[in-house]
């Protein structure tokens, strides 16, 4: 009798999977590496009862999800199989065009670096190792894009929730497995997507949404690469899939608990992610204002998960924080505001009651939710015609601000387009998301959007209250300030930790709305069938359409080789010094994190202090090796040789359509050992 409820089971389940998993393993390897012990023996000790405990926990929440309505019962297991074979394929295709990306460009291989420091040593901060220099001295630095150099020391840029968990991947199977956790962390997202769309829409809808996630290119480009966004994708789905599941239930407290820790964990990957889960705190106090047991849980819960976040930054990567003090600071008092807020809410809900219910009343029989369905359509038509009333320029106030108006000129030059460096680009940030998922989409999710707006200011749907909440947030924020280099797909990350989930998920279920819709209208299986099929139709075509030009094209293939080449032509004993800019920017990190060689960079300096310095390394009793980017940059100090000749393909760079190809990338290095004098 209870059989057809099994798949539905299933997939509600196994779509909480990949952020209780990925909850665990942060539990255990950050005071790990606070204590300056993050080592494979201890995690994996702890790892396994504190999995089997979230996990076991976790899953028994998941009998919330609705069970599909079965016309015949081989529907019953489509959920399920769909998702699972979407979530399956899109790993495949990801693992078979990975990205090598390990020589610093730009953020993914700032991750990798990072955890190839943490797989060798387990520790914070990165020692310079000045011993092997001979001692500090004037001309040595030892930053590099994505490393500070503070207080003697080398500080990762990011916070390291990515990188605890890609260690894992290099202590399994060296850096070709830790490269293989974005895809994994990515075909979780798809998997986690699946069971929220299951849970929001219904479950037959579930492989639907599952795949126009997986089509969807900026997704494919988070997770080909070491990017933060597919584990902040797989914790907020997951925290949201959790809540679902338990957010009225009596013995859900620890299950609400989970849920808070998994949004809260968000802020330990992506410092942003602080305000994508502001609404949580406002949730979670009108819960504790109703009287509802899982408020306080669910409070706790994202309490510790941002408190983790903002402790680790604070404690090991506070020149990142200070570095983004100007974006921080408000941010933090945002969130202050809203926990203060929250507060006074609670109390003068709980001294009177009445006025809030009455309120209630009157706005769900006013004309407040119609109005608010209007303004909903009205401003995401103001977005899309906001390129043409407004053109966004920043004139550069510091060396940031220079650098990435001249990486925007440099663009610009290459494609063809005017040169202006201040250009921003923000006012596209509406027709960016309609580069990769389409008009259609657009038009739906905004119409449902609408719809829920006003469904929500009448007290339906409660299930929607906080997802829709996180969306409307984060979304109109986004698109207000996307604050990123506005070069395509790089600039896509700021759409897929929320922005385009949110949208898909706001098109399907209007698609499926229409349908039942049309079903209740009195049309026959046959009709509605028909269009489903047609709405589900134009719902995926232009997303693949959009997606088709790049999926097969790899690109930074060839730097694994590249790596391993160099660190074979360094052996061990030697002190690096790079006298040449790009090539320090590239392989600073790279030298030192995986080669395992004490590294400075000298450019800037004269080829006598180079040759200074070299004379103290080798009375130290080390080898001086002189790397550059070319032999007339190593050749004053000895019989240059290449070391690396790398030619790949690299992401491409558009600012006015989305990207439709890849462009060329060409790495030398050439290495000299130094020849003492006299």
């Amino acid at each position: 009798m209870n059989r057809p409820a099994v798949p539905s089971l299933l997939l509600a389940r196994l779509s909480l999977a990949p952020a209780l998993l990925v909850v665990a393993w942060l539990l255990v390897s950050l005071p790990l590496l606070l204590a300056g012990s993050y080592t494979i023996g201890p995690a994996l000790a702890l790892f396994v009862p504190v999995a089997a405990l979230v996990v076991t926990v976790g899953c028994r929440g998941a009998t919330r999800a609705p069970a599909p309505p079965a016309p015949g019962r081989y529907l019953t297991w489509w959920p399920a199989t769909g998702v699972l074979l979407v979530s399956l394929a899109f790993l495949l295709l990801q693992l078979k065009y990975n990205s090598e990306q390990i020589i610093v460009r730009r953020d993914p291989a700032t991750y990798a670096q990072f955890a190839a420091w943490l797989n060798a040593h387990g520790s914070l901060p990165i020692s310079p190792s000045s011993w092997a220099f001979g001692g500090d001295d004037p001309i040595l630095r030892f930053e590099s894009p994505g490393f500070y150099e503070s207080g003697g020391e080398i500080v990762p840029q990011f916070l390291a929730g990515l990188p605890l968990l890609l260690a894992l991947g290099g202590w399994i199977g060296g850096t070709p497995v830790l490269l293989a956790m974005a895809p994994l962390l990515g075909a979780g997202a798809v998997l986690s997507f699946g069971g929220l769309t299951a849970r929001l829409v219904g479950p037959l809808w579930a492989p639907v949404g599952a795949l126009a996630f997986a089509l969807c290119w900026p997704l494919m480009f988070v997770s080909r690469s070491t990017y933060s966004e597919t584990a902040a994708l797989v914790l907020l789905l997951g925290g949201l899939c959790l809540m679902h599941d338990v957010r009225d239930l009596k013995e859900g407290r620890f299950r609400a608990f989970l849920a808070g820790l998994c949004l809260g964990l968000v802020v330990l990957v992506r410092i942003d992610g602080l305000r994508d889960v502001l609404p949580v705190v406002i949730f979670a106090g009108v819960l504790f204002a109703r009287r509802r047991p899982t408020g306080i849980p669910l409070a706790a819960g994202l309490a510790v998960g941002v408190a983790a976040g903002l402790g680790e930054g604070f404690l090991l990567s506070r020149p990142y924080l200070d570095y983004i003090g100007g974006s921080l600071r408000p941010l933090l008092l945002l969130a202050a505001l809203a926990v203060a807020g929250t507060l006074v809410m609670v109390l003068a809900w709980r001294l009177r009651p009445g006025w809030f219910h009455r309120a209630g009343d009157r706005v769900a029989r006013g004309r407040l939710p119609d109005a608010a369905a209007v303004l909903t359509v009205l401003l995401m038509l103001a977005f899309a015609v906001r390129p043409y009333v407004q053109t966004v320029r920043r004139v550069p106030s510091n060396d940031e601000d220079a650098f990435n108006s001249g990486y925007i000129e440099h663009i610009q030059r290459s494609t063809g387009l005017p040169v202006d460096g201040a250009r921003q680009y923000t006012e596209l940030a509406l027709h960016w998301v309609v580069w990769y998922v389409g008009l259609p989409v657009l038009i739906l999710a905004t119409f449902g959007a609408a719809i829920l707006v006003r469904r929500l200011l009448r007290r339906e749907s409660p299930a929607w209250v906080l997802p829709f909440s996180i969306i409307a947030l984060t979304t109109v924020a986004t698109l207000l300030r996307p604050g990123i280099t506005p070069d395509h797909p790089w600039a896509s990350r700021r759409l897929v930790a929320v922005v385009i989930p949110g949208v898909l998920i706001l098109a399907v279920w209007t698609l499926a709305w229409a349908t039942r819709r049309f079903r209740r209208l009195g049309y026959g299986r046959a009709a509605t069938f028909a269009l489903a099929f047609a709405g589900t139709l134009a719902l995926l075509v232009p997303i693949g359409a959009s997606s088709a030009g790049l999926v097969f094209k790899p690109v930074d293939q060839g730097e694994l080789r590249a790596v391993d080449r160099l660190c074979g032509a360094l052996k061990q004993g030697a002190t690096v010094l790079i006298v040449e800019r790009v090539t320090a920017d590239r392989f600073s990190p790279v030298v030192r994190n995986m080669c395992g060689l004490p590294t400075a960079r000298v450019d800037g300096a004269s080829v006598q202090d180079v040759q200074r310095v070299a004379e103290r390394v080798v009375k130290a009793g080390r080898r001086p090796v002189i790397l550059g980017a070319t032999a007339s940059d190593v050749a004053p100090y000895g019989q240059g040789r290449q070391a690396v000749e790398l030619r790949t393909r690299q992401d491409g760079h558009a600012l006015r359509d989305r990207p439709k190809h890849t462009w060329p990338l060409r790495i030398e290095v050439w290495l000299a050992e130094y020849a003492p004098r006299g």
